[in-house]
């Protein structure tokens, strides 16, 4: 018999101009003084500080200082700041960055500790957190509904998610409109993320049947929606429906957690610069194929095409290489030139635990095999 658990703490808004009633959530959460934490280029165009104008001011301060990969220095300065500005709550507004970045400063700052103290070491952060609402301005990382906070230690060359019940936000304002500014190649990449996370949280050995059923529809709104929001970035109706299909896909994966595709992008991210979507899709329908032909798992993945209007999983494999090829993206690592020692070091740093959700075990061999596939691909 089946057993299985699920919960989702998030509440969630949808709609367009959202972004304008920061003061109205605040009220209602009872907060107030709070820290606006965005990427740099929301900083720079202006964004945050309209956003912080319109608060009326429920947010009295922001801070900017995120990178693309969040860094634990950059994590433990703002949460220094939130400490000594005694902020009562955080709004996190941009892509994934800064969401984790701010998912991990609203937890971090209630102790003297620096994050890295529960980067990748098992150490499990105390449950005090402060409130956090999340506004995305991508469709692709889903961040805004999941316990998950990605973060890098240049310093030492670590990339690897923390998972904790803190980081689930207080509330998700997902407003559409917030991104319509994104260009094409960043649609694409993000778009491909949300596909990996939609089917990696099916096909993860923890799945379960609420976040199939999401994942399921995430799947069936990127096959229709990603293109047309790539091909003409002012499309209404795409721009909402990858809005919807990235919050469902966040739904899907929270708990299952991803996969092999996800693991493998953790080093081509920190080693060579591939930009996270990019990177998880590179190997998705890879994996795709590993996960249809193996007997116990194949009928499942089958079905799930299927029901996609896919024959089966190794067709819809051959549509996720082509959406790829479509918008720009890469299916291969040839341009890299990797050496022996690069392709090495690739199959090492992905065995990760995310590799061990995937339902066929993946062997180093099975890895070695893969980069130099993918080595000989463009």
């Amino acid at each position: 018999m089946a057993s299985w658990n699920y919960i989702q703490p998030v509440e969630i808004r949808f709609g367009a101009g959202l972004v304008n009633k920061i003061d109205e959530f605040a009220k209602e959460l009872g907060v107030e003084n709070g820290l606006l934490v965005a990427d740099k280029f929301f900083m720079s165009n202006g964004l945050a500080q309209k956003i912080v104008d319109s608060s009326n001011g429920a947010l009295t301060a922001a801070f900017g200082d995120v990178s693309p990969n969040p860094d634990v220095t950059e994590i433990d300065a703002c949460a220094e700041l939130i400490r000594q500005n005694k902020h009562g709550f955080v709004v996190a507004l941009g892509g994934g960055s800064a969401l984790d970045a701010a998912k991990a400063a609203a937890s971090v700052c209630m102790t003297n500790d620096s994050i890295s103290v529960y980067h990748g070491t098992g150490v499990a952060l105390p449950p005090e957190h402060l409130p956090l609402i999340a506004v995305p301005t991508t469709s692709g990382t889903g961040s805004e509904v999941t316990k998950v906070s990605v973060v890098t230690n240049h310093a030492i060359g670590k990339k690897c998610p923390i998972n904790s019940m803190n980081f689930y936000p207080t509330l998700a304002v997902v407003d559409p409109e917030l991104t319509y500014s994104c260009p094409p190649k960043v649609t694409a990449g993000c778009g491909i993320d949300v596909l990996c996370h939609a089917v990696e949280g099916f096909w993860s050995k923890n799945h379960q049947p609420i976040c199939d059923a999401v994942a399921l529809e995430a799947c069936r709104l990127v096959f229709k929606y990603l293109y047309r929001a790539y091909e003409n970035p002012n499309d209404v109706e795409a721009r909402e429906k990858m809005a919807e299909a990235s919050v469902m896909a966040g739904l899907a994966f929270t708990i299952p957690l991803t996969t092999g595709s996800h693991a493998c992008s953790f080093p081509l991210t920190n080693i060579h610069g591939i930009p996270h979507g990019e990177a998880c899709g590179i190997t998705l329908d890879y994996f795709a194929r590993i996960n249809a032909k193996d007997a116990e798992v194949g009928p499942r993945m089958n079905e799930f095409a299927q029901n996609l209007g896919f024959k089966d999983m190794l067709e819809m494999a051959d549509a996720i290489h082509d959406l790829k090829a479509s918008m720009g993206l890469r299916n291969g690592l040839k341009d890299l030139n990797l050496t022996e020692e690069q392709i090495a070091d690739l199959c090492r740093i992905s065995v990760h635990p995310n590799l061990r959700n995937n339902p066929v075990y993946i062997t180093d061999e099975m890895l070695d095999e893969m980069y130099h596939y993918l080595a000989s691909q463009n």
